[in-house]
């Protein structure tokens, strides 16, 4: 009788973070058929989805504990970069012997970042993100356009576009992948902090002076991505400034969603970045070093309004209500 290979076993996805990306993410690895566990912060009933007016429960295991995971084969990591930290307890549970983390963050640097939280040897695949969806409650996702994600040719990124074939989420495994990622950067270099600092939308981008600034800001940028290696230079900066006049007008971005809802922003793996790669190369950033000033001293303000609520009010005193929960896309 002919002997007939079994079918391999669906892939094992962690997925650590339920906002915008983390909560798409798993809910099409889960209709897909794979084995999800998406990790939480706080408790979630349960995770919907809708997207091209459509709305669909997905079928994942929802865990708040990482003493209740054990090793999986893909780790994807969703979290914002600011709280990449906050995963290493979930990364050193669901890391084993061929496990694989993706890092489905803003940045350039991802695998420098998350190489020490997780143990030697692990695979680490950055992956540039294209999905526009948002958060618009808890365990709530709404899916406006795109599902791709582009990744480093070679065999981890085949490895990984494999684990994810059919469930919708495509990956794009590039050779250039330098280019690819100060592109995705670009295009939040000044949506992200020029939003957040005036606390204004992207229809902002419409007035003249503020085009012209941010062509210089992009300017700037362009220089050091160069520095680095990636091919970005006049064409970069005009796809941007596109994009950025044909955004819809009350459109924001994810640093503005997080300041208007008092959480940490993302400054120091946007702004951050290009400013620490022009210290490395030798290449002034006047401007992006500007506005990394002001996002720090933002930040620091929302991080002690933060703690001051974590602590819970004097004793007597009502407590504040809390925020409503913003759109968390990227």
């Amino acid at each position: 009788m002919p002997q007939h290979p079994r079918p391999a076993a669906p892939a094992r996805i962690a997925v650590i973070g339920a906002g915008a990306i983390g909560g798409y993410t798993a809910a099409l690895a889960g209709w897909a058929g794979l084995d999800v566990t998406l990790c939480v912060r706080s408790p979630l009933q349960r995770l919907t989805i809708e997207s091209g007016g459509e709305v669909r429960t997905a079928a994942v295991r929802i865990v708040t504990d990482p003493a209740r995971v054990t090793p999986v084969d893909w780790v994807l990591l969703t979290t914002k970069a600011q709280d990449t930290a906050g995963a290493e307890g979930w990364l050193r549970r669901l890391c084993g012997p061929g496990t694989a983390v993706a890092v489905l963050q803003n940045g350039i640097d991802q695998e420098e970042r998350i190489a020490p939280l997780v143990p030697r040897g692990t695979g680490i695949l950055p992956t540039v993100v294209y999905i526009s969806a948002e958060r618009t409650a808890p365990g709530r996702i709404l899916h406006h356009v795109a599902s791709e994600l582009h990744v480093p040719e070679g065999p981890l990124g085949d490895r990984f576009a494999a684990a994810l074939a059919g469930t919708g989420l495509r990956v794009h495994p590039v050779r250039d992948f330098a280019t690819a990622a100060w592109r995705k950067l670009f295009t939040n270099l000044a949506a992200n902090p020029i939003t957040a600092l005036l606390q204004q939308p992207i229809g902002i981008f419409a007035d003249p002076e503020m085009a012209a600034l941010t062509r210089d800001l992009l300017s700037e940028a362009a220089a050091v991505a160069r520095a680095e290696g990636a091919d970005i230079g006049d064409e970069d900066i005009t796809r941007t400034l596109e994009l950025y006049a044909t955004a819809p007008a009350d459109g924001g971005s994810s640093m503005l969603y997080d300041r208007l809802a008092g959480r940490p922003m993302e400054q120091e793996f946007i702004t951050g970045a290009v400013v620490r790669a022009g210290e490395r190369h030798g290449i002034a950033t006047p401007l992006n070093g500007m506005l990394l000033t002001l996002l720090r001293a933002v930040d620091r303000e929302l991080r002690g309004e933060r703690a001051a609520r974590d602590a819970g009010p004097p004793s007597g005193a009502p407590a504040a209500p809390a925020a409503p929960a913003p759109p968390d896309g990227s």
